[in-house]
């Protein structure tokens, strides 16, 4: 017979086993008269250590479960990086929690001509942590990303892996000649003039004269965006963009490259807001541009490898200038912006209609329903 067994098969339990031992202990009058040998031993121990409780037998206990100390210390990194936000930049923080700003989600990339304008944002001013707030650009991609370029097939005297390049390298020329920099800060747009075929003579001779002597007829603002960088400064290292490229065969088989693209320019007069203080009055400068380029077979055309002719080129801004030609973006600020605009009235977010059509064009001084 077993310890902890009565003669009929049946167990007791742990507390009467327990209570047993320590009758047996005490000397209690009912006690057994001759315990087993289980009983002898846990009472012989028991005399030895009479201030330590008996170990329940066949008892478990679970060890304590930890603290996550984890998720106090994210909590309060949290929380701290709310508290400087606040100090920092408050408008933001309550932009965060209403979206205020935006109705700015990013937009699907443009594959085809809109059939309608964007809708109009509540009117918020830009600031120079947000520069494009309150304007449909804010939902825009950034520089070359927001330039859609459609899958390349066979055309004319090009193979699908040729098109595929000269579709790469006129989106170049939109980085090169719209985007860059430098290009931006009034300098040389030598990469985006390097894409032109050198034999095209109109365009070369527009290209000898522009930048020494602008006019209108030749004027670089016609196929590159710069500003003065001792009057306008950009704010930030972002241009928004809007638009696609598409394709055809044109003229004794070259392939025909159009570009319809849209450049959201945020500026500021230089010198304004330079020392952190960000009062210096923010512009959005807009040019819209509409090239046609025109990738010749050397077979029929004279021309160098990795070179287009230009055939046409369009474009429309606002918040550009208005007078003589001067070679450069002049945004109106002050006194200059309240006296600016008194031609057409146009929506420079509108690509629903071709440049020129429904619009001003950019020898045109017109006003702006928003900018």
């Amino acid at each position: 017979m077993g310890a902890g067994t009565e003669p009929d098969g049946s167990s007791r339990s742990d507390e009467e086993w327990e209570r047993f031992l320590r009758e047996s202990v005490a000397g209690t009058a009912d006690a057994p008269k001759e315990p087993s040998a289980r009983a002898r031993e846990v009472a012989r121990r028991l005399r030895e250590q009479p201030d330590r409780a008996p170990e329940a037998w066949r008892s478990h206990t679970p060890a304590r479960p930890k603290r996550r100390k984890g998720w106090y210390a994210a909590g309060l990194v949290v929380s701290l990086v709310l508290l400087v936000l606040v100090a920092l930049a408050p408008g933001r923080v309550v932009d965060l929690f209403t979206g205020a700003d935006s109705g700015s989600a990013p937009e699907a990339p443009e594959t085809a001509r809109p059939s309608q304008a964007p809708p109009v944002d509540a009117a918020q001013r830009p600031t120079r942590e947000e520069p494009f707030r309150g304007s449909p650009a804010a939902g825009w991609a950034s520089g070359a990303a927001g330039i859609t370029v459609p899958k390349a097939r066979a055309v004319g005297w090009m193979g699908a892996p040729e098109v595929e390049r000269a579709l790469a390298a006129s989106r170049d020329f939109l980085v090169a000649s719209s985007l860059d920099p430098a290009v931006l800060r009034g300098e040389r747009p030598e990469k985006a003039i390097a894409l032109i075929n050198p034999h095209q003579k109109d365009v070369r001779d527009l290209l000898d004269t522009a930048f020494r002597t602008p006019s209108e007829k030749n004027d670089p603002l016609l196929l590159f965006s710069r500003f003065q960088p001792s009057r306008t400064r950009l704010v930030g290292d972002v241009v928004k963009t809007r638009g696609r490229l598409t394709y055809q065969e044109g003229e004794r088989g070259a392939l025909r490259v159009t570009a319809d693209v849209t450049f959201v320019y945020p500026v500021t007069r230089a010198g304004e807001g330079d020392g952190g203080d960000g009062d210096g009055e923010i512009l959005r400068t807009i040019v819209r541009r509409e090239l046609v380029l025109s990738w010749d077979d050397p077979a029929k055309v004279i021309t160098e490898p990795g070179t287009f002719s230009v055939t046409s080129y369009k474009y429309a801004m606002t918040n550009g200038g208005c007078g003589p030609a001067q070679g450069y973006l002049t945004p109106p600020f002050g006194a200059e912006r309240r006296a600016a605009g008194s031609g057409t009235t146009t929506d420079p977010y509108d690509r629903t209609a071709p440049v020129g059509q429904g619009g001003s064009t950019g020898d045109e001084c017109g006003s702006a329903t928003r900018s």
